[in-house]
């Protein structure tokens, strides 16, 4: 049975992985998209663009994660991935584009798949497993995230780079099929390890909490993203290309090196100091990369950053894992994923307007102005949960 579990568990995410790829790999490459495969002139649609998935999946995915509790969490599984592969075939034969703008609508309506995903392994393990589980499924996606651009990059030389989207559509093809053939799940077996985790450190934070924490974490990373690259070029170092490029992928490194080693450490006990711990770090790596715009000053920036993200992913992952059962896992990853989609379209709302305000630094400041109102906060509410656990 734990062989079957954890040949599950590496399925799904391996499947995970091969879905993201196309997901997570096009959009850098919108613009280029827009001008040779659609023959539009509006770059500046783009980033709008960048944006209509994520919005659609964050409408989207709490619905998905109610009918997945009702329906059933493999079922609901397929009909993601099968969903990615119609969008992407719609995207991959777009005339122009409003309707490639409609794929990824759709994309966004009908994917859902790290939600789906982390609901169906709650059906096959939990407690610290799962929070396990979750820490290889972020780095599926921080993987997909480092590795997709780069592979993909060298296939955009093509005459039409939209056709991509026709041979990515096998991709999640290929999941589906992996993910049909896998055995059904037994929930109760879970759900009896689920009783004994709680215990532990499983009401360490309620719901309410843990969201708002997301939400916070999610928003104050993503908020430095879009402008990043031309931040780098601005200092009195500026930064090539591919360096800027390199820095910006740091973060995503360090989770893909530390947070399988740190998560057997991690993640089991005082996840609100851990978490608190993290955005505190994370806001002064923030302000350390706008106050030292430098190649070093940015290296370690960034460095800390990654480091700070491994630690918040670590214990929000215990901490959702704790709150989570059988009943009511696809609601729950369904409004997890949902709240972190909101968190980064807010970010890029903000960040816009902050950078049209101020100057390319003030997504790293109000970054870190938010992290560190959160993380004090956090630091209070664990602070007073020992008080009452020793009173």
């Amino acid at each position: 049975m734990i062989v079957d579990r954890r040949r599950i568990v590496a399925t799904i995410m391996v499947c995970h992985f091969i879905a993201a790829f196309a997901a997570l790999g096009m959009p850098p490459f919108f613009a280029l998209i827009l001008d040779k495969s659609l023959h539009s002139d509006t770059a500046y649609l783009a980033g709008w663009l960048y944006i209509v998935p994520i919005f659609f999946t964050a409408v989207s995915s709490p619905w998905w994660g109610r009918l997945a509790d009702k329906y059933g969490k493999k079922p609901l599984l397929l009909r993601a991935q099968l969903g990615l592969a119609g969008s992407f075939l719609l995207a991959g034969f777009a005339p122009n584009a409003w309707v490639f703008a409609l794929a990824l609508a759709l994309q966004g309506l009908l994917g859902g798949t790290f939600a789906a995903s982390n609901a169906y392994l709650s059906t096959v393990v939990s407690g610290a497993a799962l929070t396990r589980s979750l820490n290889l499924m972020q780095w599926s996606a921080r993987a997909a995230l480092v590795a997709a651009p780069a592979g993909l990059g060298l296939l955009m030389t093509i005459e039409s780079p939209l056709e991509l989207y026709r041979y990515l559509a096998g991709l999640p093809l290929v999941a589906a099929l992996l993910i049909a053939r896998l055995q059904p799940a037994h929930p109760h077996e879970a759900s009896a390890k689920r009783v004994t985790h709680a215990k532990g450190g499983a009401l360490e934070a309620s719901a309410s909490q843990i969201y708002a924490a997301q939400f916070a974490f999610v928003f104050a990373t993503v908020l430095t993203f879009p402008y990043f690259v031309p931040f780098t070029q601005t200092g009195a170092e500026p930064a090539s290309l591919a360096m800027a490029g390199l820095l910006f992928g740091i973060p995503h490194l360090v989770y893909l090196l530390c947070a399988m080693p740190l998560s057997r450490y991690l993640g089991q006990g005082h996840l609100l100091v851990t978490l608190s711990s993290s955005f505190l770090l994370l806001a002064g790596a923030l302000v350390a990369q706008a106050l030292f715009p430098t190649l070093a000053g940015l290296t370690a920036g960034r460095i800390a950053m990654g480091l700070g993200m491994t630690l918040g992913f670590i214990s929000l992952h215990a901490l959702i894992a704790a709150v989570v059962t059988h009943e009511n896992a696809g609601r729950t990853f369904g409004w997890f994923e949902s709240n972190a989609k909101w968190g980064a379209v807010g970010a890029g709302l903000i960040a816009g307007t902050a950078v049209q305000a101020f100057d390319l630094r003030a997504p790293f400041f109000i970054g870190a102005f938010t992290l560190f109102a959160s993380g004090t906060y956090l630091a209070g509410v664990a602070f007073h949960r020992l008080r009452l656990r020793n009173s």
